[in-house]
């Protein structure tokens, strides 16, 4: 992993609260390597298929993965209404069911002739298959969210900066020791998404840049000793599952200690983190997140959870009609990176959206304007 340049947490509390959600920068730090191994596979074009168009009122299929956070749930609607309101057929379906569901999801919008098909992967290694035959019958797929892995049947990725949302809850995680936890040494744990999900991995990996240097110099003690990837993952990204397993870390790692602090992935991973510690008569520990999900954000004004980081699904589904209606007029998506995601086979264009951190001290400034999270910080 190339060096990573890390601002200073407060400072870059500052310079990010500039932007908005959209921004649609280049990224010209990115890692090369967020999306997999690098191997400075070819770049996908999609130029074809863009350069062709089709028709008004095409079908468009989206295929998103379990409801595992409120985004996706609100991508659902957000993607059915505007699809709808330009004019599109939106076949929108989710996966409760898996892997299995989602790749005959996959194959019935292609049955249905649909144009462009969106795909929120439940795991993306497994639905080359189906993208093939998606490519093979016309249609050109985008990877939403999710980087779609091992086939070169994907012609661009739209999504938030990834590895960037692992910096940021690095540098909260630190930030906020510093804050609630006076000097250190401190004990903290770290919690990873699923391995089944292309985002875990950047996630961590960006964190780890940051937390690395003070692990190996002692400002960060890991009590359980549980510190690569695999050992801390979370299957399904199921609060139950890392409930589970902190509530044997801390019975078995920390009867005489404190738990200081906890790196978690997202806000649902979080919250569990908390009960657990709560269970355990541990005081709270400074503990990152994201997704800004509602009862986190309460969470975080209440002066609990410390942070969380606002990746605006608005902006995303946006972003991503907007590539469809790029292609149903003949014309090519927007990209800004195509570079930085290389999925084992190809380097996908991707366009990146920036992420922002979310504290008690700058949430109300944050969600101004957002119709769900403003009210929370009244």
């Amino acid at each position: 992993m190339p060096d990573k340049k890390v601002v200073p947490m407060k400072k870059l509390t500052t310079t990010l609260l500039a932007l908005t959600a959209a921004s649609a920068l280049v990224l010209s730090g990115c890692s090369s390597d967020r999306g997999g191994e690098s191997g400075g596979g070819e770049t996908s074009g999609g130029g074809e298929s863009a350069a062709a168009g089709f028709e008004e009122g095409a079908t468009i299929g989206v295929a998103l993965p379990q409801k595992t956070s409120e985004n996706w749930v609100l991508a659902e609607q957000l993607f059915n209404d505007g699809l709808t309101e330009a004019g599109f057929k939106p076949i929108v379906q989710f996966a409760n069911g898996g892997v299995s569901e989602q790749q005959s999801q996959i194959d019935a919008m292609v049955e249905q002739g649909a144009k462009v098909i969106i795909v929120g992967a439940v795991d993306g290694s497994q639905l080359g298959s189906q993208l093939k035959n998606a490519k093979d019958n016309g249609a050109t797929v985008i990877a939403y969210d999710r980087l779609v892995k091992n086939t070169d049947a994907v012609d661009e990725y739209i999504a938030f900066d990834n590895f960037q949302v692992g910096v940021l809850q690095g540098e909260a995680l630190l930030q906020g020791l510093a804050e609630r936890k006076g000097e250190g040494p401190y004990n903290i744990e770290l919690i990873a998404g699923s391995s089944d999900d292309a985002n875990s991995t950047p996630f961590f990996e960006g964190a780890m840049s940051v937390l690395d240097p003070k692990i190996e110099d002692g400002t960060l003690v890991i009590p359980s000793g549980q510190t690569s990837f695999e050992q801390v993952s979370t299957q399904g990204w199921k609060a139950e599952n890392a409930q589970k397993r902190m509530d044997t870390v801390l019975s078995g790692s920390y009867s005489d200690k404190e738990l200081d602090g906890v790196l978690s992935p997202n806000d649902t991973l979080a919250r569990a983190a908390l009960t657990s510690a709560k269970q355990a008569g541990k005081e709270t520990p400074v503990i990152t997140g994201q997704d800004s999900e509602v009862e986190s954000v309460k969470s975080i004004v209440a002066g609990e959870q410390y942070s969380t980081i606002y990746k605006d699904t608005r902006k995303l589904v946006e972003e991503s009609i907007n590539a469809v209606k790029a292609l149903q007029a003949g014309e090519e998506p927007e990209i800004n990176d195509t570079e930085s995601y290389d999925n084992g086979v190809i380097t996908v264009p991707a366009f990146l959206l920036e992420p922002i951190i979310v504290t008690q001290e700058n949430a109300a400034e944050v969600y101004a304007g957002d119709p769900t999270l403003e009210e929370l910080t009244k």
